[in-house]
């Protein structure tokens, strides 16, 4: 196994570990430890989610087994936050709001899916990146609203909850929006397959008409 599909395994790996710590069993609990070690962890998942592409790409090592895993890592490692999130700190992460962010990445994976037995890629836009760095502000923020409703620094007031409330929301909105984009997106060339198709066998129907005696 090379380096980048060792790396995108110790983001599956991490996974069951950050379940495991948004848990009642996990020990270190009180004074904010169960929150941070949890998002530290999340945050050096999410890391490792751009540099097992970005190894895979300088080292000419993209393999069948990198392109299966990857995806699956990525959606599995934020469905999995989300949900624990959903017990973990309700007032915050909703059980709609998660439908919504889960049931968006569905659909696209299953355009995606429809495109690729079409001959033709869906490449992720400008609104999917924005969306996987919003799900990140939003998952650590959510984390840490479990344990503070505010940081203070002397004068300056961080209000950690009002922030998490705020960015998953925000994750709501550009997943709806990007989901509508992807669509328009694969609408089109889909239409415009279908287009070339009907072009290619009326062309191949009047070549066939015309060689028959």
């Amino acid at each position: 196994m090379n380096l980048p599909n060792s790396i995108t395994m110790s983001r599956i790996v991490m996974i069951p570990l950050l379940l495991w710590i948004l848990t009642q069993h996990f020990p270190w609990q009180g004074h904010g430890a169960q929150e941070i070690t949890a998002s530290v962890l999340f945050v050096l998942a999410s890391i490792t989610d751009g540099l097992d592409g970005y190894l895979a790409r300088k080292r000419s090592q993209i393999t069948t087994m990198g392109m299966l895993l990857d995806p699956i890592a990525d959606k599995v490692m934020v469905t999995a936050a989300l949900i624990a999130l959903v017990a973990y700190n309700p007032q915050v992460v909703k059980v709609w709001i998660v439908v919504v962010i889960i049931g968006r990445e569905f659909l696209v994976s299953g355009l995606r899916s429809i495109a690729s037995t079409e001959g033709f890629t869906i490449e992720a836009s400008e609104l999917g990146k924005l969306k996987t760095v919003i799900q990140i502000v939003c998952v650590v923020s959510a984390i840490l609203a479990h344990g503070w409703r505010q940081w203070q620094f002397g004068v300056l007031i961080v209000p950690v909850k009002w922030i998490a409330i705020a960015a998953i929301y925000f994750t709501v909105l550009v997943s709806v929006i990007s989901a509508i984009d992807y669509f328009v997106g694969f609408w089109k060339k889909i239409d415009h397959a279908s287009r070339d198709r009907r072009k290619k066998s009326f062309v191949l129907s009047r070549r066939k008409t015309a060689n028959t005696p």
